[in-house]
């Protein structure tokens, strides 16, 4: 797929920015509920009680996933989980209601299925709303894989590059024993993946996070500030830029590494 540069005013889960997204066609409607397909795992249905949800770009769809290969790359690494699909658009952002929809019509049907660990893949716009919800919900994700995530403007990657990187960077004051804000905004999103580096963390409140990028993203800047407080090992890059083809790569480099149960044998 092809992408262009379109920059829409968006409030975007209550952030009042305008979000810099690739878009190859109109804003679809959101719709409720949002909708959901279950690829079930090709390992023995024994205890499989681990979901892989797969969030697209803003203006992807659901079964690029399957097309791009993310979901063959499950069944061929033999993990024992199930993959949902999720239509999550930039609609959702654009009225607000992607964090609902996401705890209704995704998370709490999974919950209801028996799923215990449950993990967010998120491209893109899909790799923010990931990190969104991680944020107002602590401890309902096992874990995030990011790819190529949409960060929130350049002019605040830009301030907190100037003040030596995310681990440097104080950003506004806030009450650690405070509740995450409901509809969090784009300085609140950073200021909790500051948290990555030590601060203001709360055991369990934050998944374990994995970034890939590619280098010539571009979003590539804020990616770099993002990756300087996460453990090397959950870091990811490849060559090239934003599309399906570096995201495949990375998404095949990182699914080995991380700490999901196996088929049995």
């Amino acid at each position: 797929m092809k992408f262009f540069s379109k920059r829409l005013g968006l409030a975007a889960a209550g952030l009042g920015v305008a979000l810099l997204v690739m878009a190859c066609g109109g804003v679809r409607k959101a719709t409720v509920p949002m909708a959901t397909s279950l690829e079930k795992s090709s390992c023995p249905r024994d205890n499989i009680d681990t979901l892989l949800v797969m969030l697209p770009g803003a203006y992807s769809a659901p079964d690029e996933f399957e097309r791009e290969g993310f979901v063959r790359a499950v069944r061929e690494n033999r993990i024992a989980a199930d993959v949902m699909l999720v239509d999550s658009h930039l609609g959702y952002f654009n009225d607000k209601t992607i964090l609902d929809r996401l705890s209704a019509d995704v998370m709490v049907p999974a919950r209801g299925q028996g799923y215990r660990q449950i993990w967010f893949v998120g491209i893109s716009l899909g790799g923010f709303g990931g990190m969104l919800y991680a944020q107002t919900h602590p401890g309902d994700l096992a874990g995030l894989v990011t790819i190529a995530p949409y960060l929130g403007e350049r002019t605040l990657s830009t301030d907190i590059a100037n003040a030596g990187g995310l681990a440097k960077w104080k950003g506004p004051l806030v009450d650690p024993a405070a509740a995450p804000p409901r509809t969090p905004d784009e300085t609140q999103l950073w200021q909790w993946l500051r948290g990555y580096a030590g601060f203001t963390n709360t055991a369990g409140a934050r998944p374990p996070l994995y970034l890939g990028y590619g280098l010539d993203d571009r979003f590539a800047f804020s990616h770099r500030l993002l990756a300087g407080v996460l453990p090397p090992e959950r870091v990811f890059t490849t060559e090239g830029g934003h599309d399906w083809p570096e995201w495949n790569r990375l998404w095949r480099r990182m699914l080995p590494t991380l700490p999901l149960p196996g088929c049995p044998g």
